[in-house]
This record gives structure tokens, C-alpha cells and sequence, in this order.
């Protein structure tokens, strides 16, 4: 899981962690587990949500009895999908040429004005409107929230965390475990992207995607204090034809293997082919994410 070898011998600790904390709360737990672990991210930050991920896991298949949840996840994690509150907007058909809605304002939430405000907006349409949904903001991540000149909302776009393993971009970089491990936090995925469905204009999708690509590097940097050198996404082909990123110059590297976001090493697939493409942010982004 994320690159830690996972089996009887962590299991065992994991139940005499239990054992030793009865009362102790699945958040505490979590950070114990990962402080044990030594489990961080490249930049040092505790990696207690990929514990209590894994935790939930063990607990959903009887390996492990957690106690109960005290209080709901702030970001929605582990919870099932619900209606929530609607996405409330102006939803009349809206088609014209790019050059008609004036310059795009593109917001990155962290730092808007709105931010609490804008944050439900997005997270409530995602949930409506893209066909994932929109769980939770786990690890590092940008939201931008992009309107008309006059204001309207047209879409919105998520980069988070990378995928832990991709054999064909991780051919393409070329790197090995190793650097994979010291420097996957320079990649972004991008997760969601929603044209809302009433907004029919004509490369919009492109030049939005063309607008954040120029930015997001200045973005992460602000947010997270450690730049970002290559973008990625994965898009679903039986949905999606990927038109966009092209027209944007991403490059399609190939398809997944149907393994999911965490890679698991069993030749099972788990979920959709998808095509993977990618943006670098700078000519020299995969010489950089091979360094030792």
C-alpha cells in the first residue's frame, strides 16, 4: 500500500496497537500507527489519513474491530455518498464562443476570498453533476472555481495527490522505486474537471485547462511550499475521448491496467481502463523527478 510492504507481520502490530489503546479514538489510532511507521510524505508531513485509509480497510473486511466513529470526517472521507446540498446556479442554457464570456476569472479556493463559500459550491456540484462524485480532499490538493466576466459559474477543477504507481508513466519517466518514493509529491493528478452540463462553449475545456496549467505550478508552490514539475490524468474511454487534453498538449502515454489508484501487485483488475495523459511543466520536469 503506497509502496509499504503489507502482511501477517503488520497485521499482527496493527491488532496489538488495538490491544494496547481500547479506548483510544480512530483518529489517534491513525497517528500512532503512522508515527510507529515512520509513514510521511516526501516533505515530512504525517501520513495518518493513508493510515486510517488502510485501518477502515482492515476494519470493513473483519481482519481488524475498530471503535466506533465519534465524530463524522470534516472532509466526508469513508462516508457514503448523499444528496447533500444542492448545487443552487443559474442553469439556462448557456451557448456562445469563448471570446463572448469575456476573461475567464479563474479562482484556486485556498486563497479566494470565498473560499468557504466557493469550497460547498464545488463540492456540492461535483457531487451532482460529475458521474464520481466527490468524497473527500485527502492529502495535498487545488480547487479552481472558473465563472464568466460577469460572474457565472461555468466549471471547476481538482488536482490532488498522485497515483502511487502507473507502469506506463512510470516507463516514461524513468524512474526507479527509489525516486519514485522521494519524488512523487512533484507530480499533481488532476481528479476532477466539470464543464457544468448547461454550458455548451467551444474549446472552453482546452483553454481553461491551458489558463491552470501556466499557474498551478506558482499555486502549489504558494500553498505547499515544494514545486510540482509534471501533471496527470486518467480518463475513463469508455466515457471520454480525451479531447481536451489534447487540444490542450498533453500527452497520451498509453492505458492502465485496471489496478486502481494504489497499484495493487495482484494482476487483478479492479476497476476501468483508463487513458493516461500528461503535461510537464517544464522541459526538464522528468530529468528532475529522477534525481536521487
Amino acid at each position: 500500500m503506497q509502496g509499504r510492504a503489507f502482511g501477517p507481520a503488520q497485521l499482527e502490530e496493527i491488532r496489538h496497537l488495538l490491544a494496547e489503546q481500547p479506548t483510544a479514538s480512530r483518529y489517534r489510532l491513525s497517528r500512532q500507527l503512522a508515527l510507529r511507521w515512520q509513514w510521511r510524505s516526501a516533505t515530512g508531513q504525517l501520513k495518518d489519513m493513508a493510515a486510517r485509509t488502510l485501518l477502515l480497510k482492515l476494519h470493513q473486511r473483519g481482519w481488524i474491530r475498530l471503535p466506533p466513529c465519534r465524530i463524522a470526517s470534516p472532509t466526508r472521507s469513508g462516508r457514503q455518498r448523499s444528496a447533500g446540498r444542492p448545487f443552487l446556479a443559474d442553469t439556462r442554457a448557456l451557448q456562445t464562443s469563448l471570446a463572448h464570456l469575456g476573461p475567464l476569472r479563474i479562482e484556486e479556493l485556498s486563497r479566494a476570498a470565498e473560499a468557504p463559500h466557493r469550497v460547498q459550491q464545488l463540492e456540492a456540484a461535483l457531487e451532482q453533476y460529475h458521474y464520481l462524485g466527490y468524497r473527500s480532499r485527502v492529502g495535498e490538493n487545488l480547487q479552481y472555481w472558473v465563472s464568466d466576466a460577469r460572474g457565472r459559474p461555468l466549471a471547476c477543477v481538482v488536482f490532488g495527490a498522485a497515483a502511487w504507481q502507473c507502469a506506463v508513466r512510470d516507463q516514461w519517466i524513468g524512474w526507479n522505486h527509489t525516486q519514485r518514493a522521494g519524488r512523487l509529491g512533484g507530480i499533481a493528478n488532476n481528479t476532477r474537471f466539470l464543464i457544468f452540463p448547461w454550458v455548451q462553449v467551444k474549446l472552453l475545456a482546452s483553454h481553461i485547462l491551458g489558463r491552470i496549467t501556466r499557474r498551478i505550478g506558482v499555486d502549489w508552490q504558494a500553498k505547499y511550499q515544494h514545486p510540482i514539475h509534471l501533471l496527470e490524468t486518467f480518463v475513463d474511454s469508455e466515457r471520454f475521448t480525451g479531447t481536451c487534453y489534447q487540444a490542450a498538449n498533453w500527452l497520451r502515454l498509453g492505458q492502465t491496467r485496471g489496478r486502481g489508484r494504489q497499484g495493487p501487485s495482484v494482476a487483478l483488475r479492479s476497476t476501468s481502463i483508463k487513458d493516461l495523459y500528461v503535461r510537464e511543466l517544464h522541459s526538464h520536469a522528468r530529468h528532475v523527478l529522477c534525481r536521487p
